[in-house]
């Protein structure tokens, strides 16, 4: 009696509602580990990030001696001594600060026959988008120390358009190799940060970890609190309905 009990049960199931159970508390949880993973991530950078900064400042020649090493060049200092391209000054778009927006102001040394990208800091934007913010080129033979900092792109809805270019150039993410096609020279495959005791350029206010492990802690403890009481909800429905129908 008992298992044609279970049988018929389990045959009155709808599985319909159980796959689709299923499945969101599935995603729960893996958003949940995710996050989990991303706090255990930022964890490890700043710890890299801790450790570094207690180095010495490595030279442009030694940070491209270690760019085929497994923890990579990302966050190692440096000192790199070049020239300013005057003439070539990028505008990174929507970059806010204390709920301003502006721009990062980004500009090229060269060194030898290499060429990089420098973060000069951030500058505020006019309301009017027709009317880009004044800077002042860098100009002539500098020092500088910041941090190396490799970009990834991120997902883009339309492709950047560099056809009708002048200068200084808005742009909406950095693209190393659109960058090196529009200066006619290969830039490095990394961008160089100011430190903030650097008295070049803009407002240094460029933080490598925007989001705290503590924050992705607390994203991971919503999202296994939400399959929790999602799979808790749907039990308590199946019980209900079970109740009902047996009435």
């Amino acid at each position: 009696m008992n298992s044609v009990s279970l049988q018929q049960k389990f045959k009155q199931l709808n599985w319909p509602m159980v796959i689709f159970t299923m499945l969101v508390f599935s995603i729960l949880i893996k958003l949940g580990f995710w996050q989990s993973d991303r706090a255990l991530e930022k964890e490890q950078r700043q710890q890299r990030i801790n450790a570094l900064s207690q180095q010495q400042a490595l030279s442009l020649e030694q940070v491209l001696a270690l760019s085929g090493l497994q923890d990579g060049i990302n966050d190692l200092p440096i000192t790199l001594n070049g020239e300013f391209n005057d003439q070539k000054i990028f505008l990174l778009d929507n970059q806010p600060n204390k709920s301003r927006l502006g721009y990062r102001v980004y500009q090229i040394i060269e060194r030898n026959d290499n060429a990089v990208l420098v973060n000069l800091g951030w500058i505020q934007g006019s309301i009017d988008r027709n009317i880009l913010p004044e800077v002042t080129a860098i100009t002539g033979n500098h020092t500088i120390t910041g941090h190396v900092r490799e970009i990834e792109v991120g997902i883009q809805l339309q492709a950047q358009n560099f056809s009708d270019v002048s200068w200084p150039l808005r742009v909406q993410q950095i693209e190393l190799d659109k960058f090196s096609e529009l200066i006619g020279k290969k830039l490095l495959p990394f961008v160089v940060y100011l430190d903030k005791k650097e008295t070049l350029g803009y407002k240094k206010n460029w933080q490598p970890i925007v989001m705290p492990p503590e924050k992705h802690r607390a994203y991971a403890f919503q999202w296994f609190s939400l399959a929790l009481a999602w799979i808790s909800l749907m039990i308590w429905a199946a019980i209900k309905m079970g109740k009902k129908s047996a009435s």
